[in-house]
């Protein structure tokens, strides 16, 4: 009796466990199936909240990309943001529109530095002393000089000759000059931003060497006025966005004073510099550019090698630039220091002088100016001294024996002890 109610037992469980696996699978096939026919009906109806995030996205760089030329109030971290969109981005946008936005160590005012003429040629005394030295760039160019450079917002330096190994010097020519294009690293050791390429040194090389250079610059992260692929990169201002100010920067030659140059002046199809021998492209392109920027920096290489006086045409360019727009211009190429000046309440710098050049001992210095509010708020000049190879700042009576010789060459300019520049 006992097995017999176990089996009919064990045949009520098995049907119904049988019924329980096909009411389950049939419900998994209908689910699956729903699902299916809803997503092939709507594709991409699972991905809807991203793309929505993706145009919303696309829409916010667009902005940023309208008004960053016209309305210049965005800040380095909605730049960073753009690069999140497209890490290229921000690299295009530079080369495209030569606009790099960059932070500030004060809310308050921008400090920008000039300095004047450097070499890393390791054919020439002060760079193979250098090497000589073990190579660190602080024993060229003295730690305290360095940290006013890095501490400043931009920091810009002449660079007077090319970054290659190609090219042959050009023939005749006393002085010819090529740096290896490692030695641009120095220039990140010494927190320089900008330099400028209009000089007479620039195409020593030739072509070959002068596009290598443009390149290295490039690589390097460094950015560069006075010279390019062709005239308009040549001619082109480059322009810093920071605390809510447009800086532009141009710079021009004027060195090499007649109708066939060493030094070969770009155009339409070919590469140079930026040459303001004949000045009206320059005056255009100041014109030009103080139109859609708060502040113009002129950077020009002009005047006579190892005179103290300016020349006439220092003199004159001087005055059309002013006029044209430009609200601060600094110089090189004499080697030497020359006068401070006032034109009509832009400061002029007629020469900053050889910064790190060569193995002579030589008065320099550093131009530190601070900006606010769109305006120059200070021009502060550091005196600093080449020597054996290797450029200081100075302290004590030899920063005053400096600044006294600063004070007798500018009539119109009242230095006091700290070097600040008080204009009549």
């Amino acid at each position: 009796m006992k097995k017999k109610r176990g089996k009919k037992k064990l045949n009520f469980i098995i049907p119904f466990c049988v019924t329980l696996v096909f009411v389950i699978l049939t419900g998994l096939f209908v689910m699956f199936s729903y699902l299916w026919i809803v997503e092939d009906a709507n594709p991409g109806a699972a991905n809807t909240q991203l793309i929505k995030e993706d145009i919303l996205r696309l829409d916010e760089a667009l902005e940023f990309e309208r008004e960053l030329v016209g309305n210049p109030e965005k800040e380095d971290e909605e730049n960073e943001n753009i690069k999140d969109i497209n890490p290229e981005r921000g690299e295009e946008y530079m080369l495209e529109e030569n606009v790099f936005v960059k932070g500030a160590a004060s809310e308050d005012c921008i400090t920008i530095t000039f300095a004047g003429d450097i070499l890393f040629d390791s054919g020439y005394a002060i760079m193979s002393t250098l090497l000589q030295r073990g190579g660190d760039i602080s024993s060229g160019i003295a730690p305290e000089l360095i940290e006013e450079m890095k501490n400043s917002d931009i920091m810009m330096v002449n660079n007077e000759f090319p970054y290659s190994d190609r090219g042959e010097p050009t023939p005749e020519k006393q002085f010819t000059f090529r740096a290896k294009p490692s030695s641009v690293s120095y220039l990140q050791d010494l927190g320089v931003d900008i330099v400028s390429l209009a000089n007479n040194h620039a195409y020593d090389y030739g072509e070959e060497a002068l596009i290598d250079t443009l390149q290295v610059l490039k690589d390097a992260e460094i950015h560069y006025v006075g010279a390019g692929i062709d005239a308009s990169e040549a001619s082109r201002p480059f322009y810093y966005i920071v605390n809510d100010m447009k800086i532009a920067f141009i710079s021009a030659t004027q060195v090499e004073r007649n109708d066939n140059p060493d030094t070969k002046e770009a155009t339409d199809t070919s590469p140079g510099v930026f040459r303001c021998w004949n000045g009206e492209n320059l005056l255009q392109t100041v014109r030009e550019t103080k139109e859609n920027s708060d502040f113009v920096i002129v950077y020009v290489h002009w005047g006579t090698e190892n005179e103290e006086e300016i020349d006439w045409a220092q003199d004159k360019q001087s005055r059309e630039l002013v006029e044209a727009g430009a609200d601060l211009i600094v110089g090189d190429h004499p080697h030497i220091l020359q006068k401070v000046d006032i034109i009509n309440g832009v400061p002029v710098f007629y020469s900053m002088g050889n910064f790190w050049f060569n193995s002579r001992t030589m008065d320099t210095g550093l131009l530190k100016v601070t900006i606010s509010d769109k305006e120059l708020k200070s021009c502060q000049f550091l005196p600093c001294l080449q020597n054996n190879c290797k450029t200081t700042l100075l302290t004590g009576t030899e920063k005053d024996r400096v600044l006294d010789i600063m004070r007798t060459m500018s009539e119109n300019v009242n230095i006091d002890a700290d070097g600040y520049c008080l204009f009549k």
